[in-house]
């Protein structure tokens, strides 16, 4: 017997990774259910309840609910609703991510890092914000400072005033200081400050954002790490709990929590806090001149010292020669580019200053266990991520 097809409306913002992810996840549970019948618009997250919903015939939603006025909206159509999001209170089924499993796994990421500065930039007003600065205090209380700023959506992140703000609270900072942003958005505002506010990121100032948006993540100067909050798991799921309270079975009455997936380290916080101006200076200058064939004379040059000198306290503050901490640099980038990007080897072993690639996979293999092709290969995400 045929199966009465299910008319699902999606109101997930296109617009933000998070929202994607979302939508990949309900895709995945839609594909091994063929009677599901999908209606959904590109959108933004804070965009009104598209219009054609008002005459809409279906048998439930799945929505980012931003506003009162939203929740009304969806309430009013009479059919089963799974929050994805958890601005508003209400008592409709909720599943998202868990914001505070998200800032304990940043704040012990710092702390391995051994940095006792820690800073939250957030969102004014919203609820998903608040709940990551608490939670992010909260893991850093046993730091000796705590600072939080936050802009307003749509308005003060693109603001001119409140980017000379926010340039002035980074450079009141104590450094070096480790700042967690609310989300990946907030990022790119945060190291434009640090670079117009000449900080060095991240050894004055380690950075990490929330959801492990590709484009904004990658884009950003330097390349922004960033938590894998758990979204397309919390797509999957929610689009599981609605089709079994369309099937009748009963609503949770108590929120379902995502806990999130690993942080991905790249180069804005992939660094210990470093004390010592001079070693900062020469981590920075290794860091900008990678992909040139760079000396230990060439680093103490730049930063004024000689080579002994600036061997013996690269080595007391670092803990590691400064031989050793340029070809891990070298390795680190070539294995980021590697799994992140389809250039060639050819290509990323000039980038990343090796001789030519059958150096670099001899050196991967060498420190890995791997070589680049075994390491490209186990690159895709894993499902639910």
């Amino acid at each position: 017997m045929k199966l009465k097809r299910k008319r699902i409306a999606l109101l997930v913002e296109t617009s933000l990774g998070s929202g994607r992810e979302i939508l990949r996840g309900i895709a995945e549970f839609a594909r091994n259910h063929d009677n599901w019948e999908i209606f959904h618009a590109a959108r933004g997250l804070v965009d009104q309840v598209p219009d054609w919903l008002e005459t809409w015939e279906g048998d439930g939603v799945i929505a980012r609910i931003q506003s009162d006025n939203m929740l009304q909206s969806l309430k009013d159509l009479n059919v089963p609703v799974v929050d994805v999001l958890g601005v508003p209170p209400h008592n409709l089924p909720l599943i998202r991510v868990d914001d505070e499993q998200i800032s304990q796994q940043i704040g012990q990421h710092f702390i391995d890092r051994d940095f006792s500065h820690f800073a939250f930039y957030g969102i004014e007003g919203e609820s998903w914000s608040q709940r990551r600065g608490e939670a992010f205090r909260k893991v850093s209380e046993s730091g000796e400072s705590f600072a939080w700023i936050n802009s307003l959506r749509g308005i003060s992140e693109g603001d001119s005033a409140h980017f000379s703000k926010l340039k002035q609270w980074l450079l009141e900072l104590p450094k070096p200081c480790a700042v967690m942003v609310c989300s990946d958005q907030c990022g790119l505002t945060l190291l434009e400050a640090c670079r117009a506010a000449e900080i060095i990121v991240p050894e004055q100032l380690a950075v990490v954002g929330v959801d492990n948006d590709l484009a904004l993540c990658e884009i950003s100067t330097p390349n922004l790490s960033s938590v894998r909050g758990g979204h397309r798991r919390v797509g999957f799921e929610a689009a599981n709990l609605l089709n079994k309270i369309i099937n009748g079975e009963p609503t949770p009455s108590e929120r379902i929590l995502i806990p999130p997936n690993q942080i991905v380290v790249r180069e804005s916080s992939d660094s210990r806090s470093i004390s010592d101006p001079e070693v900062r200076n020469a981590i920075q200058f290794i860091r900008e001149h990678l992909s040139e064939p760079i000396t230990n004379e060439d680093v103490a040059k730049a930063v004024g010292l000689s080579r002994t000198r600036l061997q013996v306290r690269f080595r007391d503050e670092v803990g590691v020669s400064l031989h050793a901490f340029l070809a891990e640099m070298r390795l680190r980038r070539a294995e980021r580019l590697i799994q992140s990007t389809n250039l060639t080897f050819a290509d990323i072993a000039e980038r990343c200053g090796f001789r030519h690639h059958e150096y670099l996979g001899y050196i991967l293999k060498k420190a890995r266990g791997i070589t680049p092709r075994q390491l490209r290969m186990q690159a895709a995400p894993p499902s639910h991520s």
